[in-house]
């Protein structure tokens, strides 16, 4: 079994609808951690389980929607404008540094 076929077994056995919910729930279990590490109560193996199973969840959203192609253009678009974003920061900030 390959891991797509495993991914919508999962959603045929136990329901779409109870996919998504476990999807949130992992993304707030996420969130839980990350807080707990801005209070100095930072587990790396706590974070990075859930790390991981939001990936799986994401995932597994990524066939239930049948829009992983759609996520990878967005994905790359963001990052691309994020550059561009951050190199014209930066060119910025080179400015401000030059006598004058």
């Amino acid at each position: 079994m390959n891991i797509n076929e495993l991914y919508d077994g999962l959603a045929e056995f136990y329901g779409v609808n109870a996919q998504i919910i476990v999807a949130v729930e992992e993304l707030s279990e996420l969130q839980k951690e990350l807080c707990k590490a801005l209070r100095g109560k930072k587990k790396l193996v706590a974070i990075s389980e859930e790390m991981a199973d939001v990936e799986i969840m994401l995932e597994q959203l990524k066939r239930i929607f049948q829009n992983e192609d759609i996520v990878k253009q967005i994905r790359v678009s963001k990052l691309n404008r994020t550059v561009a974003r951050l190199t014209a920061a930066r060119k910025g900030a080179d400015c401000q540094n030059v006598p004058g």
